[in-house]
């Protein structure tokens, strides 16, 4: 395989370890596509805009722990298939449209609906985390401490500020 021409195999490939090490093929913007099979084998990242198409955003990383998560994320994810129903929900009625906007925002450089699309995404995938049984807990108190200030940034300085917590 040549792997400068077929980032999408190769992105293929690097799903069977890890659903979002597909997302990391690429530079800039990603969107990871489910695909049609049920076992994940055709899903795949494909990149929306390269790292050049938004150059003024800036991303601030903070590691807020060092410690190993408690659940892990394939774990993690098995249980919350298993038994959340608002995994269910968000997966069929939310995630659809939330794409598309923010495919939308990311393609016009939209930061206020940037950011209110990810601010919102990872509320709720959180409250997803929450429904599942038994809860799994990600954030500590300075990923919530750190919610909070971006909140009431936002709500202060009327330019809007953005948190994503992932996992």
């Amino acid at each position: 395989m040549n792997v400068n021409e077929d980032y999408g195999e190769l992105s293929s490939i690097c799903r069977q370890g890890s659903g979002s090490a597909c997302r990391s093929i690429y530079g800039g913007f990603v969107k990871w596509c489910m695909g049609k099979n049920d076992d994940g084998s055709d899903s795949m990242a494909v990149q929306l805009a390269d790292e050049s198409h938004w150059d003024d955003l800036v991303i601030i990383i903070a590691v807020v722990s060092s410690k190993q998560k408690e659940t892990s994320s394939t774990s993690g994810m098995r249980d919350t298939v298993e038994t959340s129903p608002l995994l269910q929900y968000r997966a069929q009625t939310v995630v659809p449209s939330r794409i598309l906007k923010m495919e939308d925002a990311i393609k016009n450089r939209d930061f206020e609906s940037f950011a209110r699309l990810t601010c919102a995404d990872s509320n709720q995938f959180h409250a997803v985390c929450l429904d599942t049984s038994p809860p799994i807990f990600y954030m500590n108190d300075t990923s919530h401490r750190i919610i909070s200030l971006v909140e009431k940034w936002n709500h202060s300085e009327g330019t809007p500020q953005v948190y994503s917590v992932p996992v």
